[in-house]
């Protein structure tokens, strides 16, 4: 009985997770696929070394912030081997059995800290959710409030029309108090709606994950995202901002350390408040040494797969503990259902429209 219900819990958080995977990579200035790859990975590595056996692991909002500028300074290589050195930086932190250090930081701050990240993120996706015409988000928060104004005449009435069905649909779909989880059905209908409209009228056309991403894989090229498991690579073989690849020295390591140490710092932080609340949820009690200890063993092996850092996610976790997770197995199983969705779903997912991304990420 155990077993399947962490079978099916693991698939209801399959289902939330996958296109908040998809979305938040985005939201990091990387292609939807690393995401993904870091759910899958990620997800199943923590959850059998580290010390919750309910947390869900993967790539959260809480990141975004931090990864993002370092996507725009070192390019996607930059980031993977920025994640590679916090998850040594989280072994020490749980060999020195630092975690019980999360108790001294005050509530106040945790707030604050949240509702700023919140802020961020909501502000970075007003330009996919009206289909603003900027070429760049660089700069600080206040420059990119100023690309963002100036570019107001560029709205598009398409984009802005399914993110506001987007957010509609968000916002309603649980008064119906259905099992389906609100994230997939408003992806769903969003994208027939905007399939729809294409269909009826030759002038309506939004952006989708098939027309803003695209990769090239032995010589065949394709839209949105690529039909292939993880593969093994060196985080250094991969590009950087300027797309060449990345040339590993010391100077680049010290320029990444900082980064490396924030990202460290962050991830414990989020995933022994989440493994808090979900003792307070489940009953149960966890590890926070050794949760460290699985996080970082985690963000190690992630990278070597295509994955951008993780950690443990409040939401995930809340709803897989509602779903009857009581093992790392729902984990796995979140992890393999991803997996099964890079397999056979990425045709469909190509349809998905940048605008109902970014609302999706406005209401996270």
């Amino acid at each position: 009985a155990d077993i399947q219900a962490n079978i099916l819990s693991g698939l209801t958080v399959g289902v939330i997770a996958l296109p908040l995977s998809m979305a938040l990579a985005i939201a990091s200035g990387v292609a939807p696929q690393h995401g993904l790859y870091t759910a899958i990975v990620a997800s199943i590595v923590i959850a059998l070394s580290g010390g919750s056996k309910v947390n869900i692991s993967g790539p959260t909002a809480a990141f975004v912030v931090v990864l993002l500028p370092i996507v725009q300074q070192f390019g996607i290589g930059g980031l993977l081997i920025s994640g590679f050195i916090a998850g040594f930086i989280l072994v020490l932190m749980g060999v020195a059995k630092l975690g019980k250090l999360i108790e001294i930081i005050p509530y106040p701050v945790i707030i604050g800290f949240t509702a700023g990240i919140g802020m961020v993120i909501a502000t970075l996706q007003i330009k996919d959710f009206l289909g603003l015409n900027i070429e760049s988000m660089d700069g600080h928060y206040l420059d990119k409030l100023i690309l963002i104004f100036q570019a107001i005449p560029s709205i598009n009435w398409q984009e802005t029309l399914i993110g506001f069905f987007t957010i509609s649909v968000l916002l309603i779909w649980p008064r119906f108090r259905s099992k389906i989880p609100r994230h997939l059905i408003a992806l769903l209908l969003s994208s027939i709606v905007a399939w729809l409209f294409s269909q009826l009228s030759q002038d309506f056309s939004v952006a989708t994950i098939g027309s803003r991403f695209h990769y090239e894989i032995n010589g065949i090229s394709g839209a949105g995202i690529p039909p292939l498991i993880p593969s093994f690579e060196w985080p250094w073989n991969l590009a950087d901002a300027q797309g060449k690849p990345i040339k590993i020295s010391f100077e680049l390591i010290r320029q990444l350390l900082p980064a490396a140490i924030t990202i460290a710092i962050l991830g414990s932080l989020e995933s022994l408040l989440c493994a808090v609340v979900a003792d307070g949820m489940s009953g149960k009690k966890h590890s926070s040494n050794d949760e460290l200890i699985g996080q970082g063993i985690g963000n190690i092996i992630a990278p070597l797969f295509g994955g951008i850092p993780a950690t443990a996610a409040i939401a995930r976790t809340a709803a897989n503990i509602k779903a009857g997770g009581s093992l790392p197995l729902s984990s796995v199983i979140h992890g393999l259902f991803i997996l099964f969705s890079i397999l056979a779903l990425t045709p469909l997912l190509a349809h998905i429209p940048m605008a109902s991304m970014a609302a999706l990420l406005l209401v996270v």
